[in-house]
């Protein structure tokens, strides 16, 4: 079991085991964001860490990919039981080196577990095309095969899920895996590994490396990585993108966020400032399905935002496994102190600070914490920083429009198209609004439009460089590749003759 005492110290995992290769020439610091304490350190991974890696998984796929459905199947489905029992500790782990309140942290173990169901799916997921007598007695039929060695770069904001959007749809497909998470909260993908070895995966099939930059590249550059999946933000998904699109690889990278929730003047806005709130300061703001703007339509801006003020004041602050506790701290103290710079940022360019999430009492005091509270900057405009940049924090900004058409306006000029929501009574706006917008995710009257695995998880414009997105068949599609085949058999009761296929074309 993995530790979080004082003293943990948290390698990488390579064929099957917690790795041994030695001190490490780097390391990182993990840290508790509730008290801002040094909790432990992580290794960084150089090239040898990586060509490890590599060659573990590449060694490992030629038996992986024959093993049989119901094998493959088999191991995930008790792999699946092992998470479902240790959810708890896993959300333990989440939730001391990232900040989030334990709810939230065992709400995406939930979430993740979610597509490790939809791939114990998987000889029903792959099951290609057939079409019998294409020609006389000529078949043709297509069939998905895996990729081989494939990789994930994953975010600090759902050490868990992410990585779980990926690895359970690669491997049930008869690739082998290279994760690399963030090396802010490194714990859980190492405690997944061992859930992984205990349901039965062999060696090499599943392995974690950690580390920054030069484990990043380690992994782009590497000539035997056929394929790359990443989550983070818009600058680093279209360096992801350039540089293993350059070398050859299948990629797809989720970029960045700036999610919208229009709400419409008829809409209820009990509900909607409910919603605001929840989908705007969960994770502390940190995910990128949260609200960021609410484009409230006149002449519903004002009565939003005092539904809005009423809700935050109520919404209690503290540590993440404090009973209390509804939203955690910020994952750093450098990501705090980026996040609240636009406070005084938005004021300045002209936005009223309805909310300052720095005067937000928080439960046991806030010692050295990474903390920031739920701020609303209202009279925001897409001119100022805070409507511009991902804040990726728990600040809301309110837009004010003067029409349906004004709010549409506001969304689509936008450069991210990740997911967006309206909120309203009228179907044939809620119906025009799903058809008009030009974001890849999309909730009626639902804040964060996060699909169910079976369907796939992905943005449009700047949020998503490549062609599939996450999970759902779209995975399956982009961990395997066709190949289509076309059969004669001579049949002897036509004395093994030529039946007249043709030779040509």
């Amino acid at each position: 079991m993995t530790d979080i005492s004082d003293s943990k110290h948290v390698t990488h995992w390579i064929n099957g085991k917690a790795f041994d290769g030695g001190q490490a020439e780097r390391r990182g610091e993990v840290y508790e964001p509730s008290t801002g304490r040094v909790s432990g350190t992580v290794d960084f991974a150089g090239p040898a860490e990586v060509d490890a890696a590599v060659a573990a998984a590449k060694a490992a796929f030629p038996t992986w990919r024959d093993a049989s459905l119901t094998r493959r199947a088999k191991v995930l489905f008790r792999f699946r039981e092992l998470v479902n029992e240790h959810a708890g500790e896993l959300a333990r782990l989440i939730s001391a080196e990232h900040g989030k309140v334990i709810s939230d942290a065992a709400g995406e173990v939930a979430r993740g577990l979610e597509v490790v169901e939809f791939a114990c799916g998987i000889p029903h997921l792959l099951k290609g095309g057939f079409s019998e007598n294409v020609s006389s007695r000529v078949d043709a039929y297509s069939i998905l095969q895996p990729l081989g060695v494939v990789a994930g770069i994953t975010p600090f904001n759902f050490p868990a899920m992410v990585p779980m959007w990926m690895f359970p749809v690669a491997i049930a497909c008869g690739n082998t895996f290279v994760l690399k998470p963030s090396e802010k909260d490194p714990s859980a993908s190492v405690r997944i590994a061992e859930l992984w070895a205990e349901a039965g995966l062999p060696d090499g099939v599943f392995n974690v490396l950690h580390g920054d930059k030069a484990a990043v590249d380690g992994l782009l550059h590497h000539e035997d990585v056929k394929a790359v999946s990443f989550v983070g933000s818009t600058p680093i998904a279209r360096y992801i993108y350039e540089t293993a699109a350059r070398t050859g690889k299948r990629v797809q990278a989720l970029g960045g966020a700036k999610n919208h929730m229009v709400v419409l003047p008829d809409a209820d806005l009990d509900l909607a400032a409910d919603a605001a709130v929840s989908a705007g300061f969960g994770s502390a703001g940190e995910r990128c399905m949260a609200i960021s703007v609410v484009v409230a339509v006149d002449p519903v801006g004002d009565a939003l935002i005092g539904k809005v003020r009423e809700r935050v004041a109520k919404l209690k602050v503290g540590p993440g496994d404090h009973p209390e506790s509804e939203m955690g701290p910020l994952v750093t103290r450098a990501h705090r102190d980026k996040v609240a710079s636009y406070l005084d940022g938005g004021v300045a360019q002209g936005a009223t600070l309805a909310v300052d999430g720095r005067e937000t009492p928080v439960l046991g005091g806030p010692g050295d914490g990474f903390w920031l509270g739920p701020t609303v900057l209202d009279h925001v405009t897409p001119e100022m920083d805070a409507y511009r940049d991902e804040i990726f924090g728990p600040v809301l900004s309110v837009v004010r429009a003067g029409s349906y058409e004004e709010a549409m306006e506001v969304i689509d000029a936008n450069p991210y198209g990740n997911g967006t929501a309206i909120f309203t009574n009228d179907g044939g706006a809620a119906r025009r609004f799903q058809n008009e917008v030009e974001v890849g995710m999309v909730g009626i009257n639902v804040p964060i439009p996060v699909p169910m695995a079976y369907y796939s998880f992905g943005g449009w414009k700047a949020s998503l460089f490549g062609d599939s997105h996450a999970h759902g068949m779209e995975g399956v599609h982009f961990y395997t590749r066709t190949k289509a085949v076309t059969a004669r058999w001579l049949d002897p009761s036509h004395g093994g003759v030529n039946l007249g296929f043709p030779t040509n074309g």
